[in-house]
């Protein structure tokens, strides 16, 4: 048996008397880590019917690019940058470092387009800190966005002027509590 979940098209909705106004949320930790909970927030929203982009900026080595996006239901575009490897510093090559700007063009402007409600900003913070993403350019994507759409950024250290942006921040930290057991 094979179950679907039917979402009415986003027209027929009935339309609020006003709008939402769309929050930052970062989640940061002290090392790099994959945020599942924020991937469990992006498919549950998508699974509501709700368009979501993930990005993820660092992460290469599947050659997809923003050209060819992952879907993943019907609501929810999932996008890597078309690079070689994974960035783990700030040396890159030539190559790498204009596929970065491009998927970040690109970001910049899906989102002025409004087709999403929520938009993931994957590992955005090592971008800023690698010289890679301007952190200008980053704060006035924030301030300009659609006023509804809600943006999650992501990774370690995030900059200070983003945190002074956020409507909410989650840090996540590992802890090592000891039971008496």
């Amino acid at each position: 048996m094979i179950s679907q979940l039917e979402v009415p098209p986003i027209d027929s909705c009935p339309a609020l008397p006003y709008t939402i106004e769309g929050l930052v949320q970062v989640f940061t930790s002290a090392q790099r880590s994959f945020f599942t909970n924020v991937m469990g927030q992006a498919l549950r929203i998508a699974g509501q019917g709700t368009p979501v982009l993930v990005v993820q900026f660092l992460k290469g080595g599947i050659g997809q690019g923003y050209e060819h996006p992952v879907q993943l239901g019907q609501h929810l575009d999932w996008v890597r940058c078309n690079l070689p490897r994974c960035i783990t510093s700030p040396e890159v090559k030539d190559g790498e470092l204009i596929a970065l700007q491009a998927l970040w063009q690109h970001t910049r402007t899906v989102v002025t387009q409004g087709k999403y409600a929520l938009v993931v900003l994957d590992e955005l913070s090592l971008a800023i800190e690698f010289g890679l993403v301007s952190e200008t350019e980053v704060l006035t994507f924030l301030a300009h966005r659609p006023r509804q759409l809600d943006v999650i950024l992501t990774g370690p250290q995030m900059p200070q002027s983003i945190l002074d942006m956020a409507d909410q921040i989650t840090e996540l930290r590992r802890s090592y509590a000891v039971t008496g057991h």
